[in-house]
């Protein structure tokens, strides 16, 4: 195998609580991961040496910045590659978005050199490897539905939630991760999400009981911030959704409906009113980084 293509999933949360700033910086987090169908994709190539990363995005760098080429450098330095490879990128999970774009990305370069270069290495053994390159990258690695603790590297597989239609809107704004964890103040909180509440209901298949606990603690600063998150969630339940939550640090929105014909609905409404840039109707997925 000289080459090799792979789907990079996107994620949402039904749910995410921050349970306290940790003394080293990072946040202890509960929440829960769900894999999309919405990917980017990428194409590994064997070269005679070196790492190159190519992306369609002209913002989006190929240097030593980028998590693919960080996880590409991890991965050879700890288990050696027998040639160099060149990574090309066609990116479609909008940048910026609180969908773990950058970090499944990432996921999917483990997976793919793993595979390319036949290592043998098991998903579990490379998702305990690939927290140094982000958070998010081990469930990356994983996918499904998780329950994500620690700094999101302690991942408890559950069930698959109930099928339903997922709109993903993303409005013209980007969204520092930084500054939504900053202006957070996680150890003065009053409130927190019921995450066990959206987990029991994940294992009972009640999706409406689902719908009626999902909350994103997060969106206390992001929506705050940006009112137009506020604007996307009553649209599209006055179309119908029977939830409507910002996802990661936003400033996506995901919308849960029974009905295709509302998601559909939702989106030609948003699209109409100028709402968000970026939007599709997909669903929830147990696979990631999938070979083509």
């Amino acid at each position: 195998m000289d080459t090799l293509s792979l789907k990079a999933m996107a994620k949402i949360n039904l749910g995410l609580d921050v349970v306290r700033r940790l003394p080293s910086g990072y946040h202890e987090v509960r929440m829960v991961m769900q894999t999309i169908g919405l990917y980017d994709m990428l194409s590994f190539t064997k070269v005679g040496s070196g790492i190159t990363i190519e992306t369609d995005q002209v913002s989006l760098p190929g240097d030593e910045n980028n998590l693919i080429y960080k996880a590409a450098r991890l991965f050879e330095e700890t288990y050696g590659l027998p040639s160099g490879v060149s990574i090309r990128l066609e990116k479609r999970i909008p940048m910026a978005a609180g969908m773990a774009g950058g970090s499944t990305d990432a996921a999917a370069t483990f997976v793919g050199l793993n595979t390319l270069f036949a290592k043998g290495i098991s998903r579990e053994e490379l998702s305990g490897l690939s927290v140094k390159v982000g958070a998010d990258v081990p469930y990356c690695i994983m996918g499904g539905t998780m329950l994500s603790e620690g700094i999101g590297e302690i991942l408890t597989p559950l069930p698959a939630p109930p099928s339903c239609h997922v709109l993903i809107a993303k409005p013209d704004i980007d969204v520092s991760t930084k500054y939504v964890y900053e202006n957070l103040h996680a150890n003065e909180l009053k409130h927190h999400p019921d995450m066990d509440a959206v987990i029991a209901a994940i294992r009972g298949g009640d999706l409406s009981g689902m719908c009626t606990s999902l909350e994103n603690v997060l969106e206390t600063v992001t929506g705050r911030e940006y009112p137009v998150i506020g604007r996307i969630e009553e649209q599209m339940k006055a179309c119908g959704a029977k939830a409507a939550l910002m996802s990661g640090s936003g400033p996506t929105v995901f919308g849960l409906f029974e009905r295709k014909e509302d998601a559909e609905k939702a989106k030609a409404a948003l699209r109409e009113d100028k709402l968000a840039k970026d939007l599709f109707v997909t669903a929830f997925t147990d696979k990631t980084c999938v070979p083509v």
